[in-house]
């Protein structure tokens, strides 16, 4: 019998083809864990999470970190840019971070390399003076953000739409001003915070207020607890109460303030869905926690 002459490429073609198929069917098969994750959300930095990863002094990325001088910025007083050394995963979230009245950025550096080396580019700042208010620090957060997205050495590492605050005391309070003047940041986390102001309906950005039930300074029941009270319903909001705690625990390494503010931020910022489960179901009282609300599942 004679064999069309087309017959044995078609034949090839369609064989290949099926290796193809195969071939991608058998690459889907083998995408589970974080690489299945990854490809639903192109914001997960880093492998799965646990308790112990979360809660270690350093996260999975090496971190470096440069200096920028008060004489070369504008609307803040310089500070320190922390961030993940390796370029292979693309752009991360970044978050600022104010310290509070009377204070200076060493106050709150141990939460650079700490937070940076889970995934972010992270900015200690200085304030123009160490007697700035909160609404001043706010403004400082949110000119570290734009210096940082716009200017800094390290801006082609950082995705601007992807930012929070954080901040102590007036600083914890600036970080609140800042989110109710620029709603599109994606978190914020005031620790130990002190304001005058002490209602906050309007904030959109979703907000994790972390107090200290020894804090004589800014008591959780004039601070904290009425800024918590006040944030919408609506919005994803928790509040943290740090047991056997003072005004000052922020000063220093803490593992339970860093183990709740990466799972904050790494649940809104990069939109981790991974860190659910350190959030919710909500922690329940410990050693470490006299309190924690807050409402769930999340919705950002």
């Amino acid at each position: 019998m004679q064999v069309h002459p087309h017959t044995r490429p078609r034949r090839a073609g369609r064989l290949a083809g099926a290796a193809v198929a195969l071939a991608a069917l058998l690459g889907l098969a083998g995408l589970t864990g974080p690489g299945a994750h990854a490809a639903d959300n192109p914001y997960e930095r880093g492998p799965a999470p646990t308790t112990s990863s979360i809660e270690a002094a350093r996260g999975p990325y090496a971190v470096s970190q440069t200096s920028v001088s008060s004489l070369l910025v504008t609307g803040f007083g310089g500070g320190t840019i922390y961030y993940p050394t390796t370029t292979g995963d693309g752009t991360f979230g970044a978050v600022a971070i104010s310290p509070g009245f009377t204070a200076y950025e060493s106050s709150i550096s141990w939460l650079g390399p700490r937070l940076a080396s889970q995934g972010f580019v992270v900015f200690t700042i200085d304030t123009l003076t160490t007697l700035d208010q909160p609404d001043s620090r706010g403004r400082q957060l949110l000119a570290a953000l734009d210096y940082l997205t716009q200017r800094s050495s390290v801006r082609g590492r950082v995705d601007s739409s992807r930012l929070g605050v954080m901040g102590h005391s007036m600083g914890g309070g600036g970080s609140l001003e800042a989110a109710k003047s620029r709603p599109a940041l994606q978190a914020a986390i005031p620790l130990t915070p002190w304001n005058t102001d002490k209602t906050w309906p309007e904030l959109r950005t979703p907000t994790l207020v972390i107090g200290a039930d020894g804090d004589t300074i800014a008591p959780v029941a004039t601070h904290s607890e009425p800024f918590y009270s006040s944030l919408p319903s609506g919005l994803d909001r928790a509040y943290l109460e740090l047991n056997g705690a003072t005004h000052f625990t922020p000063n220093s390494s803490n593992t339970t303030i860093a183990k709740y503010s990466i799972s904050w931020l790494k649940r809104f910022i990069d939109n981790d869905t991974r860190y659910e489960q350190f959030l919710c179901p909500l922690p329940r009282p410990s050693a470490t926690i006299e309190e924690y609300r807050g409402n769930c599942p999340h919705t950002g």
